[in-house]
């Protein structure tokens, strides 16, 4: 995708990334690092709960958005980082083999009052599985540059 500036974005407007797929290895490496729930990284203690089996963790999908998202470069020229997420939802279990891509929607923009070489841009985010089914859902508040700003060297 093309990197855009905070201008060129409009209230409405939607993206999809690429899609990746999610490893039982990759699972167990990052609940053993980040988030050791027995569930996340223990296949007989999974298939006992709740979840019927290996399930990852939710800030494992979290970050695996944000990668997804963040490589297709629509921010590459105009990121400056973000104060905060929103109404962030596990909605269904991911597994090992689950295929998940995002879809983001431009919910909110507005320019800063304050710093008029930058923007503020709310945007839904929702990780798909390979089923069309939601898997997780959040908001994020994205400080973006202006474009005139980055030509001035000012972002």
């Amino acid at each position: 995708m093309e990197a855009l500036y905070f201008d060129d974005f409009e209230i409405g407007q939607t993206f999809s990334t690429r899609g990746a797929t999610l490893t039982e290895s990759m699972i167990l490496e990052f609940a053993q690092r980040y988030d050791p729930q027995p569930f996340h990284m223990n296949r007989v203690a999974a298939e006992r709960s709740i979840y019927g089996g290996l399930i990852a963790s939710g800030f494992h999908t979290l970050a695996m958005a944000s990668r997804l998202w963040l490589s297709e470069n629509v921010f590459a020229a105009c990121s400056l980082g973000s104060p905060g997420i929103d109404e962030l939802r596990w909605v269904m279990p991911v597994r090992p083999g689950d295929s998940l891509h995002v879809r983001a929607e431009v919910l909110e923009k507005r320019p800063s009052a304050s710093k008029p070489d930058r923007g503020i841009l709310r945007m839904r985010y929702e990780v798909v599985n390979q089923n069309g089914e939601v898997v997780m859902s959040h908001i994020i508040i994205h400080l973006l540059a202006r474009q005139q700003a980055a030509a001035r060297g000012e972002a």
